[in-house]
């Protein structure tokens, strides 16, 4: 009996070597798959991505208080006890104020709550999103990707951005507060202060910063979109006389408005200028840009009257506004929505220019009212107050108020 085999000639034969079995090589696929994955997954989680990710910022109920800094002065010890003096050092501490406060008027107590919400970006361009940030953002409906330049354009610096962003805010506080009074009663717009000109603008030598614009072509003006409609209507290339405030000094002057791309202008800066009967302040640190100036309104309207308009639900909303109380877009209003159900708002207020952006991307147990001024929000207020928690069941049987749906 011979123990290996042998070829024709009677010689030993080698052995092949035993093939894997399936379960080595399913093994061993096992291990290369791991490790592969292994690798893309650190790949992802420490490359770059050009994007940035929109999300859900703070919220801020516009009825109640915001955490500003208050500096202090610290103690100083004696020169006895100290062998010396120290100069006392600024240190600061948080203290809770109004977000509106308003001096020189009554006010009244409110109830429930006017959330004004934000957007915060994570990522800029000195540290951006890894692929698995972006990919987990991806599948959050709360969450927006964007192209990096399309929040930090490459020829704009932070310094600029953040400038521009308070100025913005600022306007919109006092654009809110002219909205509110105007709906109030008061009469509080003086004119369109002119902020600059524009290359080759036709007021080059007829206005001045500053000059104060109250009727063009006959139309009294009192907003800046009131002024772009009063010129569209006297046309490209008609003079039209316009009167000023120059220094508190009426004057009067012709300016032919001009074409730039199919548009009636006539090449200037412009904002409304305002003279309030009392003080309204709005304070809100780090936080910039003109989409909270619907609700700042309302804020102050509610302080305003003793109707109590809020009614103690949690309302929630944005928009931009002007003294007309006119309401307009704003961005990143998905993630708002989100912002706003987290907070616990049962009701959002949103911009009817907004509306295409909204279907669809409300989440549950939020009821969204579209709203294109602020009488349709002050209207939109009494109407909830009035039926509750039952409000939205019956707005869908009587279309009182119009959604986005509808």
């Amino acid at each position: 009996m011979t123990l290996f085999h042998t070829d024709d000639d009677g010689e030993p034969m080698k052995s092949s070597p035993r093939g894997r079995s399936r379960e080595e090589r399913r093994r061993s696929l096992g291990i290369g798959l791991l490790a592969g994955s292994v690798l893309v997954a650190l790949t992802l989680a420490v490359v770059p991505s050009p994007y940035v990710v929109e999300q859900p910022g703070p919220v801020f109920d516009t009825l109640g208080t915001v955490s500003v800094d208050a500096p202090v002065p610290s103690s100083t010890e004696s020169p006895s006890s100290a062998g010396g003096s120290n100069a006392a050092a600024a240190e600061t501490k948080k203290t809770k104020i109004p977000l509106i406060t308003v001096s020189g008027a009554d006010t009244y107590p409110t109830t429930g709550q006017l959330d004004l919400l934000t957007v915060s970006v994570l990522g800029n361009p000195d540290n951006l999103p890894s692929w698995m940030e972006i990919i987990g953002a991806w599948f959050d409906p709360s969450k927006a990707v964007v192209p990096a330049s399309a929040i930090f354009p490459p020829n704009e610096s932070q310094k600029q951005r953040d400038a521009a962003n308070t100025t913005l805010m600022s306007d919109s506080q006092q654009d809110a507060i002219a909205a509110a009074l105007t709906n109030l009663g008061y009469d509080v717009v003086t004119g369109i202060e002119v902020a600059g000109f524009s290359d080759g603008s036709p007021a080059i030598g007829v206005l001045q910063e500053s000059d104060v614009i109250t009727s063009f072509a006959g139309t009294p003006v009192k907003s800046v979109q009131g002024l772009r409609d009063a010129v569209a209507a006297s046309g490209v290339g008609v003079p039209a006389a316009i009167s000023v405030l120059r220094q508190g000094v009426a004057t009067d002057a012709t300016i032919t408005p001009i074409d730039i791309a199919g548009k009636a202008v006539i090449g200037i800066g412009a904002k409304a200028k305002y003279n309030f009967p009392f003080e309204v302040s709005i304070r809100l640190d780090d936080v910039g840009g003109p989409s909270a100036g619907m609700m700042f309104a309302l804020g102050i309207i509610d302080k305003l009257t003793p109707t109590d308009i809020a009614g103690g639900a949690h309302i929630a909303g944005t928009g931009t506004i002007d003294s007309d109380g006119a309401v307009g877009p704003i961005g990143g209003i998905r993630q708002k929505l989100y912002g706003a159900k987290q907070a616990g708002a049962t009701v959002f207020l949103a911009p009817s220019t907004n509306c295409d952006e909204v279907v669809g991307h409300v989440p549950s147990g939020l009821d969204v009212y579209s709203v294109a001024t602020l009488q349709d929000s002050l209207n939109a207020l009494a109407f909830i107050k009035k039926y509750g928690d039952t409000a939205g069941e019956m707005n869908a049987k009587t279309h009182t108020l119009a959604t986005c749906q509808n």
